[in-house]
């Protein structure tokens, strides 16, 4: 694995990842054919020195900031122009073989003659060289040994080879994603982390030199990742009605239950739309993509729990369960703590905004060997009835449920409390569905206690004006200095 140092560039919505050190491109040192066109402000954009008259080479000794000969990309302070081909009349247009000489720098410090600055003139004719009139027609061969030489640089700044930046990855940070992890695994890289586009393509193993540079870039490219989602989100949820616009879009690691060829851990996409909760392989892009999840749940009907320290399974940080409305476990990890707390708040949100729009839901149940109805109803609470007759049995409010047990198979044991009498009166009703009933109520619950949460009551009505945007990472200034880099293909 090589190693090198790179300058990464991040903006509204890419990656620029750029080689640190001209001398790593090989191109700089060979022989290079250039046609270049003479402009009507500035010429061809390059000063020469030498010549025959002083033995040695013609060395280009200025180049002009955007002007063709830097625009072409390809030419050099110190390169010796090895050969010039006039290809139009007057000069306008040259092809120059040139090479970059090693041994020759050392010319462009010594007080030959002034510049011959490639200027447009008017008195131009068709025998005048395109360059200037000395040195062109030179008898040069680049391994021509009696020339000057030295070792040094020219300590001129004015007349330093400038390094070129050359790029090496373009990474669109739409749906693309952060890897601080060994892919696979729960093993941490230390101080470095890959980005990886939304088709695969990964920016290799960047390393910094510390902990705090590391996560100052982390959290500079989350934040313009989760910006760009946010505007995607905004567009996409135009196509779709009031009761089906996406609260979260975004990319975690999901925990393999039957673990193949050492790969605990694969990448996932989540969306939470509407009343339901997606799991895809990768971003969906038409609508058709929404047909083809891998997974969908009811938000209201899964459990979703944010594990503490002592909860975690491996060495994976920032994760997060959910347990569906079979019993299965499942488990996720994301890269930063704003992340997990992202999700948490979109979850919360969703499943609010579900159990306020339909505000009942119904499960079919036995009790007593009768076929029954239970009935959570966000205004009265708990309503059990006769699934043939209609008629109401019991109801009992939210406040009075004091306690609860199951069985972990069908049964579930609610305690009320009798208002009059104060007694706890226990109802068992067994259903075919238990984790899908148990989470149901547990989601109505805490819409319940949300609505007592003024600001969570006052952000959710700011969500439903703005038809539900997406949550975004919190602002981070990126104090990290580019350069200083260690980057891995």
């Amino acid at each position: 694995m090589s190693q090198f140092l790179v300058t990464v560039k991040i903006s509204k919505d890419v990656c620029l990842f750029q080689d640190a050190d001209a001398t790593n491109c090989i191109l700089y040192l060979q022989e290079r054919t250039v046609t270049i066109r003479r402009q009507t402000v500035g010429g061809f954009g390059l000063s020469i020195k030498g010549g025959a008259e002083h033995n040695i080479p013609v060395v280009i000794s200025k180049i002009s900031k955007e002007q063709k000969a830097e625009l072409s990309g390809l030419l050099f302070i110190g390169d010796g122009i090895l050969q010039v081909q006039v290809l139009r009349n007057a000069g306008e247009e040259v092809t120059l073989t040139v090479s970059f000489l090693k041994k020759t720098p050392a010319f462009l410090k010594l007080p030959l003659c002034e510049d011959c600055t490639c200027v447009p003139s008017d008195q131009s004719s068709g025998t005048s060289s395109p360059l200037c009139d000395s040195g062109l027609h030179l008898n040069y061969h680049p391994n021509n040994t009696d020339t000057l030489s030295c070792s040094s640089w020219p300590t001129s700044p004015g007349l330093r080879w400038e390094k070129r930046w050359v790029d090496l990855r373009l990474i669109p940070l739409l749906h693309s994603r952060l890897s601080q992890y060994i892919p696979g695994s729960d093993i941490c890289r230390k101080n470095a982390f890959q980005v990886i586009a939304v088709d695969g393509v990964c920016s290799g193993v960047i390393q910094f030199p510390n902990a705090e540079d590391c996560l100052d870039w982390l959290q500079a490219i989350a934040t313009n990742i989760s910006a760009l989602t946010k505007h995607n989100v905004k567009k996409i949820n135009r196509n779709f009605p009031v009761n089906q616009q996406i609260i979260y879009m975004g990319w975690v690691e999901e925990k393999e239950q039957d673990c193949v060829q050492d790969r605990t851990y694969t990448p996932k996409f989540l969306a939470l739309r509407g009343s339901s909760l997606f799991k895809f392989s990768a971003p969906p892009v038409t609508t058709w993509d929404w047909t083809r999840a891998e997974r969908s749940f009811t938000v209201y009907e899964i459990m979703c729990k944010i594990l503490k320290d002592s909860d975690f399974l491996d060495q994976r940080k920032h994760c997060f369960s959910l347990q569906t409305e079979c019993g299965e476990d499942m488990f996720f990890s994301v890269e930063l703590d704003c992340e997990l707390l992202v999700w948490e708040k979109a979850f919360q949100m969703a499943t609010f905004l579900e159990v306020e729009r339909m505000q009942c839901k119904t499960y079919a149940c036995i009790m007593e060997s009768h076929l029954m109805g239970l009935t959570i109803d966000f205004s009265m609470g708990f309503v059990c009835f006769d699934a043939a007759t209609k008629a109401v049995l019991w109801r009992y409010k939210f406040s009075q449920l004091k306690g609860s047990s199951d069985d972990g198979k069908s049964k579930i044991k609610f305690l009320f409390q009798n208002q009059e009498t104060k007694l706890i009166e226990a109802k068992e009703l067994e259903f075919s569905n238990l984790f899908a009933v148990l989470h149901c109520i547990h989601s109505f619950f805490a819409a319940k206690v949300a609505c007592l949460d003024p600001l969570f009551v006052g952000s959710q009505g700011a969500a439903a004006a703005s038809v539900a945007s997406a949550p975004v990472v919190p602002q981070v200034s990126c104090t990290a200095a580019p350069g200083k880099i260690k980057y891995s293909a």
